[in-house]
């Protein structure tokens, strides 16, 4: 499904780690899939091109409740069985450019020049340039769901647009949960609520979809509550190719591919998010699909198999 460049940057398990700060090798999953230094990689499905665009990292403090019934030493034992270092929870955000029907098209826009995610994110628009990628060329803006660390990068901190020519698509079904009166959604989640209230919920260029529907030649809306009441994932097809772009189904894949029934503190419907991963991974190895995740870093982009009663990610390579 996916062409190999003939000149792959890979990187060692200790060159990658130094890129990283992290305190040990990273182990990789395959044999040419070292993790690259952050930036971009690409792809190609069928004829449309995707490039995973690399936004930074949250390291994450370690704390009691952000898995539901696992302990801080249950994921710094996962962590580092992963190869990661367990000194924090390193939370990657990666955007979704995709080349398709003549258009640029992003999936979801990322921190807003580290809006949210710490002082290690917000690195979307240089990266971006390093892919040749204009921001003025993005016409559409597909989105997943409405936490900050997918649509801040629709706006500055004024609340203006900073895609003020782009369509943005966004699920029906989110946009209502998010744009009901303030004080009938959880207190943490209020002041974004306020947000979406003065920008989403009123901007003219937002095009609204409900269910499974084409968003963009060749990118399906492909409803995948439970992360968020709306939170949606899209397939991304071209002639018999096709990748699915998963987005939160999972937060980072080496705590919760290997363990899909562990609940995040950040999904708002917990075991429905359980539920609805385990779909989308069951659909992606049935139908032998390319996969992608928002939280897993570079390469995002790779495939799914069965590992016990977990899922195991392999990373693609990418073009050059």
């Amino acid at each position: 499904m996916f062409q190999i460049s003939r000149r792959d940057l890979v990187l060692g398990a200790a060159g990658a780690a130094a890129a990283f700060g992290l305190t040990r090798p990273i182990a990789f999953i395959g044999a040419a899939e070292a993790q690259a230094a952050p930036g971009f990689r690409k792809y190609k499905v069928g004829d449309i091109e995707v490039i995973s665009l690399y936004d930074g990292v949250w390291e994450k403090a370690h704390d009691e409740s952000f898995i539901k019934g696992v302990s801080v030493d249950n994921t710094k034992a996962a962590l580092r069985a992963a190869g990661v270092s367990d000194a924090n929870v390193p939370i990657p955000f990666t955007i979704l450019a995709v080349r398709t029907g003549g258009r640029l098209v992003l999936i979801d826009s990322g921190t807003g020049s580290g809006q949210t995610g710490g002082p290690k994110a917000g690195l979307l628009t240089q990266n971006m340039a390093a892919a040749g990628l204009n921001p003025k060329d993005v016409k559409t803006i597909v989105v997943s769901h409405f936490h900050g660390d997918h649509i801040f990068g629709l706006m500055t901190k004024e609340n203006a647009q900073t895609f003020p020519d782009a369509e943005i698509v966004v699920s029906g079904t989110e946009l209502k949960w998010w744009a009901q009166p303030v004080d009938s959604i959880p207190k943490p989640r209020q002041p974004l609520a306020q947000r979406v209230q003065a920008t989403l919920a009123t901007w003219k260029n937002v095009r609204v979809v409900d269910g499974e529907a084409d968003v963009a030649p060749g990118i399906r809306a492909i409803p995948a509550f439970g992360h968020t009441q709306g939170h949606t994932a899209h397939l991304i097809s071209s002639g018999n190719q096709q990748l699915l772009a998963t987005a939160d189904a999972t937060n980072i894949q080496s705590l919760f591919v290997k363990n899909p029934t562990w609940q995040a503190q950040f999904d708002h419907v917990p075991d429905q998010a359980v539920d609805t991963r385990k779909r989308l991974f069951d659909r992606a190895v049935a139908d032998n699909l390319m996969v992608a995740g928002y939280h897993w870093g570079l390469p995002n982009v790779g495939t799914i198999t069965r590992d016990g009663n977990g899922y195991a990610f392999t990373g693609a390579a990418g073009l050059s």
